[in-house]
């Protein structure tokens, strides 16, 4: 398959369009075919390598894993098999590794099912921008009257213009891993 990669931390530069395996998902994993992708700070933060404590995770000298992308929207092409909420041909979008990528894998806690209403492409760009808003206003709340209003209206910057209801599920089901 055909991915987006980097094999050494720098600018955009180092980015190739390379063959690389496709990637088998794991027991509670998801392989995802990719119909959309976004790219955030995130990746960027990876791609650039500048946290050194991030490097940790990542890999001191050079990246373990040459595959980007977190935010990502596709089908779902095949299930590990301890995935009992989403099947083949299912469309889901959430954090994974590697959405950059003609396939992904995602865990099964990072992802949800993408309402029909919704783009892939609109869908990709929720995760880690949703994610953000979300802390950003759970951490307002705890710095103000200690809860979010439940009507309150909020409106993030960049998004999509379709809203989307997220499953109460604690910890978020998007938080990257």
């Amino acid at each position: 398959m055909k991915a987006i990669v980097y094999h050494t931390y720098g600018s955009a530069d180092v980015l190739r369009y390379e063959q690389i395996e496709k990637p088998a998902p794991k027991d509670d994993e998801v392989l995802i075919k990719v119909r959309a992708a976004a790219l955030n700070p995130y990746d960027w933060h990876f791609l650039r390598g500048l946290h050194y404590p991030l490097r940790l995770r990542a890999g001191l000298g050079r990246p373990k894993d040459p595959r980007l992308g977190v935010d990502v929207a596709g089908e779902v092409e095949s299930v590990g098999k301890n995935v009992t909420h989403f099947k083949t041909g299912d469309e889901v979008f959430g954090c994974g590794r590697g959405a950059f990528a003609e396939y992904a894998c995602a865990s099964e806690a990072q992802l949800i099912r993408k309402p029909e209403e919704v783009t892939f492409e609109k869908a990709a760009s929720l995760p880690i921008a949703g994610l953000t808003a979300l802390q950003a206003l759970r951490l307002g709340a705890s710095r103000g009257k200690g809860q979010i209003p439940q009507r309150q209206k909020v409106l993030i910057n960049g998004a999509p213009e379709a809203s989307v209801r997220l499953p109460s599920r604690s910890p978020s089901p998007l938080a990257p891993k």
